[in-house]
């Protein structure tokens, strides 16, 4: 049967936002695999009772609708999605290699995003120095896995690589200024943001956490993630995003707060 005109018979649809990453995805995931798609754009001020519907308890996208059935949360998507059309699939059959994606999965969750996003973009002075110095130790971890590796999962992109972080990119700006800032780690990640939203923290704060010299191996990972084309075509406006993170940064730190780190000597924290 022709993959294309199967999937072409399919009734497929992603509910998403502009900024969000954990529909973002599932995009990815679904144009990996081939699969075509409708999505449908929620603005996230003013969501539909169509989503509303399909997610009654959390209200949120992403949300998929596959013939009829629906499935919510990306993670749980992500799995479906690979176990229903099996080609270019995120997760290898081996159950150790499949255990490890996993793992490296949660580890961006639980140590990565939270470093860097908790401990550097809305932090400033001392508390960033320790936050920029704890992250860096988990990027050695990253430098230490995917060395001699095209992408995480091996030579083609996986799991690993494409989950996403767990900033409040869902949120309007008034709901977040009104939530308890634990909520922005309430989601999953795991290490595809990398290659995109690291460098708007970066211009953002004035520095570098990935660097060439120092770890090699991961910034080849970045820019070869970057680089692939179905990676690459749906990236969100990076302006946008980056006007996003200031207003953010701006709120929980007053506006006028410094850009560039006063008390943190970066390079020493690659040694």
């Amino acid at each position: 049967m022709d993959e294309r005109k199967y999937n072409m018979a399919e009734e497929v649809k992603v509910f998403s936002t502009w900024s969000s990453p954990f529909a973002l995805r599932i995009i990815w995931s679904l144009k990996l695999k081939g699969v075509e798609f409708d999505t449908v754009h929620e603005d996230i001020t003013n969501k539909s009772p169509l989503l509303l519907q399909y997610n009654p308890i959390h209200k949120k996208a992403p949300v998929l609708v596959h013939d009829g059935k629906v499935i919510c949360e990306s993670l749980v998507i992500l799995e479906y999605i690979d176990e229903t059309w099996k080609q270019n699939p995120l997760l290898p059959e081996d159950p150790h290699q499949k255990a490890n994606a996993r793992f490296w999965a949660k580890f961006g969750d639980d140590k990565v995003s939270s470093s860097i996003w908790l401990g550097v973009l809305l932090k400033e002075g001392k508390e960033q120095e320790e936050g920029v110095s704890a992250n860096m130790e988990y990027l050695k971890y990253l430098e230490e896995e995917i060395r001699g590796k095209k992408f995480f999962g091996g030579e083609t992109i996986g799991l690993a690589d494409i989950v996403t972080p767990p900033a409040p990119f869902d949120l309007n700006i008034t709901y977040w200024l009104a939530t308890a800032l634990s909520l922005v780690v309430a989601h999953d990640i795991a290490l595809g943001w990398l290659a995109y939203h690291l460098e708007i923290f970066e211009e953002i704060l004035g520095l570098k956490l990935i660097d060439q010299e120092k770890l090699p191996s991961l910034a080849a990972w970045k820019q070869e993630f970057a680089n692939a084309p179905i990676i690459r075509e749906n990236w969100p406006d990076r302006d946008k995003l980056l006007n996003m993170f200031v207003v953010m940064r701006e709120a929980n730190l007053g506006k006028g707060t410094p850009k560039r780190m006063v008390y943190a000597d970066v390079s020493r924290t690659y040694e």
